[in-house]
């Protein structure tokens, strides 16, 4: 049967809705920017990727199917991610250039930044000029950049013969036949996320020798078109320098290494090295408030979203009581006013995260009660109906007793400020987990505690991953307020992360996400966290101890909570 030529003329086209709700039909292998070049006016909030019924896309993508159009702008959290993961293919694309010899190690997040180092060599001063200098060039050219597909087997084969042996390791355990890279001048990377389209985008930049790395620096989430300044992190640069030796020590630096561990059956012991390390560094945490129990009475819990803070103070009771002390818990989420005094945000959503959401006067009415020495009657505080009671609960501090309290904003002294500084020492709890996809692209500790807080939100609360994934920038907006800035006055930090979670909750959370329809405004967060679980290889509940911090989120927790 012959075929008019209009009829093939017909089926190459799409249907589109741009964003003004304007309808257009043109032809499917149309460049995405070119539809999107109208909307693309304001030079501080420029459009850097879109969005395709509900899937991020590289804005030199092509047409496949119709639908709904929608820029992802620079000033969003979706641009800022695509904009720092494009800085960091453009370091990785000019490291090569200066000296291919050099192996470029991606770390985590600080100050605004992530932290690299060479995994032979220490970061010179010199070198790291030449490496701007060549960032520059490369950003001056205003070169494409762009995604393409690769078999399987020649992107093994690229990569090996590139000597990206954490790469091919990460490849070795994903079964797609299709690996999606970028690309630009001849250099290739594993595509996880769009990229800008030129190298002109990415003008903001620096970087700045710390110690034996350097920090490459980016515009802050509330400044995302300048760059800012650094502001250093010790206490997290610290701890994650401990963990990451760890991680050295253990052979597992990666999600290539961690998979290839369930493959050859050894991640039973690696689960019972990374609990036995969590152990020591509580028992180390628990010797040092001992050591000072003269002065101190109160131990101060803080950090972000499903960073385990509960199940810390939990176990940081039972090594107290080890040394000999008598620890009491108290939560600072029973402190809350009743919910016609809560606090709205700017959305005029009811602001939990605000200091202002807690009574701080009764509290510290409270601690100086229980400090003293007397029977002070503790309120319980129910969710549901946003009210303050009194059950009869009590506490009474003895002579040796420690008093541990627990909530986002115990590093924040306007919360105890009745209470004397020596009295009290600050810990403050994150994620940091160490492992990297490969040496270029990092492990975000932000996705680490969003997929806990997901499972955990589902066992305990029935929420759906929709529900947890829309909140989730609330949260995230609350943290930057109302805890990262007082981290750095905790005493000692504790690195909660697990290096085999991911694969665990990988079995939780995929499911969950897979039920967030294309419809949906969490639907690009549901598909970029699954493409990102995809690294990893599932780990089943039965290696997690019961006593476990993971425990805390995907349940049969041998702690009552």
């Amino acid at each position: 049967m012959k075929t008019n030529r209009s009829e093939v003329i017909a089926e190459r086209t799409c249907t589109v809705e741009l964003p003004d709700a304007t309808v257009v039909t043109v032809a499917a292998d149309t460049p995405l920017f070119t539809l999107l070049t109208p909307f693309d006016q304001d030079p501080d909030d420029p459009v850097v990727a879109a969005l395709l019924n509900g899937e991020a896309l590289d804005l030199t993508a092509a047409l496949e199917v119709g639908g709904t159009l929608a820029p992802i702008r620079l000033g969003s959290d979706a641009g800022i991610r695509c904009y720092r993961q494009s800085l960091c293919f453009l370091l990785a694309h000019a490291v090569i250039r200066v000296d291919a010899s050099l192996r470029l190690v991606v770390g985590h997040s600080l100050g605004n930044g992530y932290y690299y180092t060479f995994a032979d060599a220490p970061a010179e001063q010199s070198i790291l000029d030449r490496i701007a200098t060549e960032m520059e060039s490369i950003v001056s050219a205003d070169r494409p950049i762009t995604r393409t597909i690769l078999s399987h087997r020649d992107a093994v084969h690229y990569f090996s013969a590139h000597g990206m042996d954490e790469t091919v390791s990460l490849l070795r355990h994903r079964n797609d036949p299709r690996v999606c890279v970028h690309s630009c001048d001849g250099f290739l990377d594993v595509s996880h996320g769009p990229l800008v389209p030129r190298t002109g985008f990415l003008s903001r930049f620096a970087l700045q020798k710390l110690d034996t790395g350097f920090v490459l620096r980016y515009p802050p989430h509330a400044t995302p078109h300048r760059l800012g300044e650094y502001r250093h992190s010790p206490v997290l640069y610290a701890t994650y320098q401990e963990y990451k030796e760890w991680g050295r020590i253990l052979g597992v630096t990666s999600a290539g290494r961690l998979n290839q561990t369930v493959v050859d059956g050894t991640v039973s012991s690696f689960v019972r090295v990374n609990e036995a390390l969590h152990e020591k560094k509580i028992a180390d945490i628990a010797a040092q408030i001992r050591n000072k129990s003269d002065s101190v009475r109160v131990v101060l819990i803080a950090g972000p979203s499903s960073s385990g803070k509960t199940t810390f103070t939990k176990k940081l009771a039972l090594q107290l009581s080890a040394q000999g002390l008598r620890p009491i818990l108290l939560s600072v989420d029973n402190y809350f006013v009743d919910r016609d005094r809560t606090p709205r945000d700017d959305n005029g959503e009811y602001d939990f995260e605000s200091l202002r959401a807690i009574d701080v006067d009764l509290l510290n009415e409270h601690l100086i009660d229980i400090l003293a020495g007397r029977k002070t009657d503790i309120p319980r505080y129910d969710f549901k109906s946003g009210s303050r009671t009194f059950r009869g609960d009590s506490i009474t501090l003895c002579d040796t007793g420690v008093l541990l309290v627990e909530g986002i904003h115990c590093l924040n002294d306007a919360l105890t400020e009745r209470i004397p500084r020596e009295q009290k020492f600050k810990v403050y709890i994150s994620a940091l987990t160490q492992l990297n996809l490969d040496d270029r692209n990092r492990i975000s500790t932000t996705d680490n505690r969003l997929i806990r807080r997901m499972v955990r939100d589902h066992q305990f609360r029935g929420h759906s991953a929709e529900k947890t994934l829309l909140m989730w920038p609330s949260v995230r907006r609350g943290e930057r307020r109302s805890i990262f800035p007082f981290q750095d006055t905790a005493d000692v930090a504790f690195n909660s992360a697990l290096d085999y979670e991911l694969g665990v909750l990988r079995t939780h959370a995929e499911p969950l996400l897979r039920r967030v329809i294309p419809d949906s405004a969490a639907y690009p967060e549901a598909r970029r966290v699954i493409a990102f679980l995809d690294n990893f290889t599932n780990i089943p509940d039965k290696y997690v101890p019961e006593y476990s911090i993971l425990r805390e989120f995907i349940g049969d927790s041998g702690f009552h909570y």
